[in-house]
């Protein structure tokens, strides 16, 4: 029952600050995934089987095909996670940033790094066994935020993750699995829907990834960010504060 009221009340807060920043984080997400639309849909209309290639190149085409969806993805998770950490503890005057701060705060190396390494670490996982895969979406789920609420390297960041998530392993499951779950199946849908409504155009694949994303990826990273906060309080009794403040300026 402990676990369940510490559930309701986290969701209940992410659905408070998701609501209270919903324009804010719209402009963030139409800032960062509208261009990123545009390349996941020019990698989607690769057609491998039309290239007059052998089998062993267009094997390598569509690994790049693939690579290159999966790479302005996480790039756009990567910086949206950072962005959303920096607005919701930015502590100047207790109010947000505007993007032109948050594009020079980034830490785009370390940031990419650590979703790459984890995107590939719990796709090790699940294809070796389901239960590491797991472990290491939960136990490392929140190295992105904290290398921008507490500046750390990328083996930093994945280690304070461990750290903090420890002792809180079914908590943080269950506020970051069903979030993803449910996310990819909402954005499948809305992709569905897109396509459904203006065809398999190449401006119908660019408006159902950048709105997917724009829509979805919001929720997870203030989870992320939530749950980073608040699992670094309990662990060190102080770290980065939450303000309240509503959007982005400028």
């Amino acid at each position: 029952m402990k676990l369940l009221r510490r559930l309701g009340s986290t969701y209940a807060r992410i659905g408070r600050t998701y609501w209270t920043w919903r324009w804010g984080l719209l402009l963030l997400g139409l800032a960062i995934f509208v261009p990123l639309g545009l390349l996941d849909a020019l990698a989607l209309q690769v057609d491998v089987d039309s290239l007059d290639l052998d089998s062993g190149i267009k094997v390598a085409a569509l690994i790049l095909a693939v690579a290159l969806v999966t790479t302005t993805g996480l790039l756009g998770e990567v910086f949206f996670s950072g962005a959303v950490a920096i607005s919701l503890t930015h502590p100047e005057n207790d109010r947000p940033p505007p993007l032109s701060h948050i594009a020079r705060q980034l830490n785009y190396r370390r940031l990419i790094a650590v979703d790459l390494l984890y995107v590939l670490f719990v796709v090790v996982g699940l294809t070796a066994l389901i239960v590491p895969g797991v472990l290491v979406f939960v136990f490392l789920g929140l190295a992105g935020p904290i290398v921008e609420l507490e500046q750390r390297t990328v083996r930093g960041a994945f280690t304070r993750s461990w750290e903090i998530v420890r002792g809180n392993f079914w908590f943080v499951f269950w506020v970051l699995a069903p979030i993803e779950v449910v996310g990819d199946a909402a954005g499948e849908a809305l992709v569905h829907f897109v396509h459904d409504w203006l065809g398999e155009t190449f401006f119908a694949s660019w408006l159902s990834e950048a709105s997917s994303n724009i829509v979805l990826s919001p929720l997870f990273a203030v989870a992320a960010v939530l749950l980073t906060v608040e699992l670094i309080h309990r662990k060190d009794g102080s770290g980065p504060q939450l303000h309240s403040a509503p959007g982005v300026t400028g």
